[in-house]
Parts: structure tokens; sequence; C-alpha cells
């Protein structure tokens, strides 16, 4: 009963509500609300949404738009709060430094600073002189202690257009030297270092920058006009070159092809600046560098007409010598390949500091002087043509006697030597000097020994008669010790081992098997 009398008393209100709620739904006004808001969420979404694909859309093209890393855009990390961080100041300097270059070579610079800042060396040279120096194209070939500093002092004097070649890079061993080089430039190539360096200080100048070994094979390219092949031709070549046969090889290109080089000798070992003098290269002596350039470019034809820097100290007790060869270095084989003298590898220079700055600035003011035209004097070669004609003649008179005594007719005999022969022999085989005494004067070529076969000459094509002397058998003694040797061993018979000392015999053996090395370059 009593669950019934409460159904009975709540229906009612049950009733009356589902029924307003009937009522609310089917109302005309309610749909329209509900239609709307069901219409805003979709427009929001469909808004939300396609803001959505446009920033994803924006953030590509942003992302798109910035440039890959390289050397003029670069990027820093971020610090361990999420700062960018600031570059050092030395690499804001350098950023700096670089982007005023880049406008000074377009033209950006006020030319009254540059006069300004050259003021003292156009008024050195005078106007017309300076106005050559300032518009010269100079290649240096080595970036060493020389060349470095040869660079240097061109570009702080005014030459504007200036090619590098150098394939190395700075080491912390060649700071002791080098012009421009810093700590901070280890590792980098010398080509690089010296550009940068010096653009701090000539902004204006123009650079060719190449990173590679000098090879004949190239030298078209390497020592051809400005821009590329483009410009204008080399006004002078500086040498700086430390190998032998690169050395050899870019003096006897640019002579070939009336191209003007200097060329610096050896540096290393030396200690005394008022020894270093610019002459022809005939004229340079104790300096093994000079020495055997000097030696392999007669062996070409070339033996003199080349303007070089060396020095004239001569090497003696308690001075600097190159330090000992390893035994491992010697197992390599090729020793000779990146030597000064024979037997030789990669045996460490000694260097003192100050030297290969003397050389380089002497080099470099002789190349001022030169393409200016300014009034100078430097040392001409030795001019001893009247001494090898009178010792050719000499010779060709010992083997018609020598040959008259083996029953042979001297008449018309020639032989197998040349003025250019002679040259070679007494400057550079004999260093100017007898052989028995080392006087310098009166110099004479004799045979050191009788042939096993005699005097005889060569006959066998008609018409034809010549001597059997080669060069590795000729000596050079004074025109007294050369006749006394004539009598005593090539006709008298008497060993030269009985007739000399032992270290006479041996300094003769010893410039003989020179000689025979030195052959394979004719």
């Amino acid at each position: 009963m009593d669950r019934k009398a409460r159904h009975a008393r709540a229906g009612p209100n049950a009733d009356s509500m589902s029924s307003w709620l009937e009522r609310q739904l089917s109302s005309h006004q309610i749909q329209l609300a509900a239609t709307a808001l069901v219409s805003g969420i979709t427009v929001a979404g469909l808004i939300y949404g396609g803001q959505a694909v446009r920033r994803k859309i924006a953030v590509e093209q942003l992302k798109a738009s910035i440039p890959p890393l390289d050397d003029e855009h670069k990027a820093e990390g971020l610090t361990d709060f999420g700062a960018a961080t600031l570059p050092p100041p030395s690499i804001r300097e350098d950023e700096r430094v670089a982007g005023l270059a880049r406008r000074a070579q377009q033209g950006d610079y006020d030319e009254e600073l540059i006069s300004e800042q050259l003021t003292r060396t156009a008024c050195f040279l005078t106007t017309p002189r300076f106005e050559k120096l300032r518009s010269s194209f100079v290649i240096i070939v080595g970036l060493g202690g020389v060349g470095s500093h040869c660079t240097s002092a061109l570009a702080r004097s005014g030459v504007s257009h200036i090619r590098l070649i150098e394939f190395d890079q700075v080491t912390l061993s060649s700071l002791n030297r080098h012009a421009v080089a810093t700590l901070a430039d280890v590792g980098t190539p010398k080509v690089q270092c010296v550009r940068k360096r010096l653009e701090a200080v000539v902004p204006w100048a123009q650079w060719e920058c190449l990173n590679e070994v000098w090879r004949e094979g190239q030298a078209e390219r390497l020592l051809g006009g400005w821009d590329h092949g483009r410009g204008r031709k080399p006004d002078y070549v500086v040498d700086a070159i430390d190998n032998i046969d690169s050395k050899v090889e870019l003096l006897k290109y640019c002579h070939e092809h009336d191209i003007r080089v200097v060329s610096s000798m050896g540096a290393g070992c030396k200690s005394d600046p008022t020894g270093v003098f610019v002459g022809d290269i005939s004229t340079s002596m104790e300096d093994p560098l000079s020495r055997t350039t000097r030696r392999k470019l007669k062996l070409l034809g070339i033996g003199e007409g080349i303007p070089v820097v060396y020095s004239t100290e001569k090497p003696g007790p308690g001075k600097a010598q190159l330090l000992p060869l390893r035994e491992e270095e010697f197992a390599k084989g090729k020793v000779n390949e990146l030597s000064v003298l024979p037997d030789f590898r990669a045996r460490i220079l000694p260097v003192l500091g100050t030297m290969p700055a003397i050389f380089g600035y002497a080099v470099a003011n002789f190349v001022i002087l030169e393409i200016t035209g300014y009034p100078h004097e430097f040392g001409l070669g030795k001019g001893r043509e009247k001494l090898y004609d009178s010792i050719l003649s000499g010779l060709q008179g010992l083997e018609e006697r020598l040959a008259r005594s083996a029953g042979q007719d001297p008449l018309g005999l020639k032989i197998p030597v040349t003025k250019d022969d002679v040259s070679y022999l007494v400057e550079e085989v004999y260093r100017g000097k007898s052989v028995i005494s080392g006087l310098p004067t009166r110099l004479a070529l004799t045979r050191w020994r009788s042939p096993k076969d005699g005097f005889k000459t060569d006959q066998r094509w008609n018409g034809q008669k010549h001597s059997k002397v080669q060069l590795d058998e000729l000596v050079c003694m004074t025109k007294e010790e050369a006749k006394m040797h004539e009598e005593e061993v090539l006709k008298g018979g008497t060993p030269p081992e009985v007739m000399y000392d032992v270290d006479v015999v041996k300094l003769v053996e010893s410039r003989h098997e020179e000689e025979r090395q030195y052959r394979r370059y004719r």
C-alpha cells in the first residue's frame, strides 16, 4: 500500500518534467541556437586548422631561406641558459678586417688615406716611380721565413697586386721566423694566413692565393697574367722555395720565358747580416743551396743572368750545421730527394729567426728598385770568359801533346769539352781553386791519371779525330802544378797516389764522385 501510495503521489511531477523537455526540444528557437553552436565550433576548428597549416608553411619557408653554414655564414652554439654565445674578440676583429678589405678592394676606400699611409715611400721614390710600384704585379713562390717577410715588405711599400703560391701550412716551429703568423694561425694554409694578416695593414691590396705546390707542368697557369691569366703579366717573380728541384725548375722557366725573377739562397745556418749580398748567381759562394742550384742550372745551360740574395758567411768550428740524418731516413731510400746536399733527406736546418727576415727584406728591396727603375747596382757575373778561354786553349794543347807522345798525329784533333764545361768544372766542381794547393790564380785543367789504353785518339769516322777525355777525368791545378803533373804523372808514369799526399787524393776522388752524381742532370 505504501509503495503504491508513494508512486501515485510522484507520478504527476515526473510526467510534467518529461513533457517540459519535449516541449523545449521541439521549440524552434532552441534548435536554431543548437545549430548555431555546432556551426561556430566547426568554423573555429577550420580557422585554427588553417592557421596551423599556414604556420607550418611559413616555418618551412623561413628554414629554406637560411643559407647553409660556410666560411661566410657561421653559427655559434647556445649557452647553458639558451642565449647566443658571443664570438671571441679576435674572431670579431678578423671579420671586421675582412669586411673592410672586401670593400676596399672594390674601390670603397679613401685614396687620401692610402696616400697618407704610403707617403714616405712615395717621397723616396718620387711620383713617377711610385706609380709604377702601386700598379705593379708581383708573384711570390714560397711563404716561409724569407717569402713571408718579402711579401710583407712589398705590400707595405705599395705593391697592389700580389699572387701567393705555397702548399704548406703554418707550423709551431715556423713561428720563430715567419713575418706575420701567430699561434692562432698554426695549422692553416700559409697563403691565407699571410693574406689575412696583411689585409689588416693594406686592405686595398688585391690578392690571388694558390694553395698548391709549384710544378713546372703548371707554370703557364701559376705564372700567368693577373685575374687567372686575363690581366697583365707579372712584373717580377720572387723565388723563396727551399726545395732544390722546384727552385731549379722555376728559375729555368723564368729564364727561358723572359720573366724577371730574383731568387733567395739559403738563410739556414747563417748568422752574419753583414755578409748578405745581392748578386748574379754566378757570384754566390759558401752556400750549399746556392752551389747546388747554380750547378744544376749550369748543367741546363744557364750559368748567369739570374739575380740572387746570398750570404758570403763561411762555415766554421762552433757554428750551426745541418743536424744528422736518422738511420731510418736512409732506409726509406731516395735520400737526395728533399736535400740541399747529396745523401741528405729531411734534415733539420737550424735557422736563426733574424736571418730569413734579412734575406726577405733584401729580396723585396731589390724588387722595388727594379720595378721602379731606381738607380742601384748589384754584383754582376764574374766576367771570367777570358779565363775560361785560356783554360780551354791550354787543355787543347795538353791533349795534342799527349796524343803526339802516344805516336798519334794531333793535327785537327778536337776535344769533347766546351767553354761552359770549363766554367762548370772550375767554378762548381773545384770551387775556383787548385785541388793541389788551393790557389785561385793561373788555373788550368789537366787529366788526373793516364788512361789504361794510353792517349790514343778516336778516329772511327773519316775526317774526324777527337780525344777520349771525359769531364770526370779532369782536375783543376795552377799552370805550374799542371806542368809538373804532365811530366811526372801523365808522361812519366808516376801514380797520383805516389805523387801526392792522401788528403789530395781523397779530395780529387770526392770531386770526381760529385761530378758523376750530377752528370745525370745533363
